[in-house]
């Protein structure tokens, strides 16, 4: 679940019907984002022995530069409502050294505090609910945890290839996130939104 589309606002039968529909040509539509991939997972600050979840993981674009970070001591979880999702990242060979699963990011299949950090693309703006998301989120990992909410383009550039406008409720921007997050138990650390780039670090209080 690694783009955003305002048309597949969130209702699970819904998103699970538009990201079927697109798996299969879904690499195809964004063949030039796997350098923004890589750096995000390099700014996530990833240690060797690190356990790491890719929340929303789409076709798993993602997942081998999330495995080379934590190393073969490290593990790799991949997380997806979407089963054609996951058959495509099995096709295209990004599952080897990760641990994937069909799962909503919203209900977790993980007990508390087990991961390092979070890497989630595209993720907060499918999420029903995105206050109860982030805790989700923050349940599953431990204090001093990290997360990264990443889109491989910023917010505006996004908005325009929909062809609406920039809303003041969109829940990325800094100031709705800062305290959406805090309420969470996450606290901002940084928050770019760039044209060719959107990412932002939390680590877990």
């Amino acid at each position: 679940m690694d783009d955003d589309d305002r048309s597949t606002e969130y209702d699970g039968t819904r998103v699970l019907e538009f990201f079927t529909e697109r798996a299969a040509g879904w690499d195809a539509r964004f063949p030039d984002d796997g350098p923004a991939y890589d750096a995000a997972v390099a700014e996530l600050g990833l240690f060797p022995g690190d356990t790491v979840l890719d929340a929303g993981c789409g076709t798993g674009r993602a997942l081998p530069a999330l495995r080379a970070a934590v190393g073969r001591q490290g593990t790799v979880v991949g997380v997806d409502l979407t089963p054609a999702m996951l058959e495509v990242a099995v096709l295209a060979g990004r599952h080897r050294g990760a641990l994937l699963t069909v799962a909503d990011a919203a209900r977790l299949p993980l007990r508390d505090g087990v991961l390092d950090a979070v890497f989630a693309a595209g993720l907060v703006s499918h999420l029903p609910d995105p206050a109860a998301g982030l805790r989700e989120l923050a349940r599953v990992v431990r204090p001093g945890g990290r997360l990264a909410l990443f889109h491989p383009v910023g917010r505006a550039a996004l908005a325009a290839r929909h062809g609406r406008p920039l809303g003041p409720d969109d829940p990325r921007a800094e100031p709705n996130l800062r305290p959406l997050l805090a309420a969470a138990g996450w606290r901002l650390v940084s928050c770019a939104d760039e044209e060719h780039r959107y990412f932002a670090l939390a680590v877990r209080d």
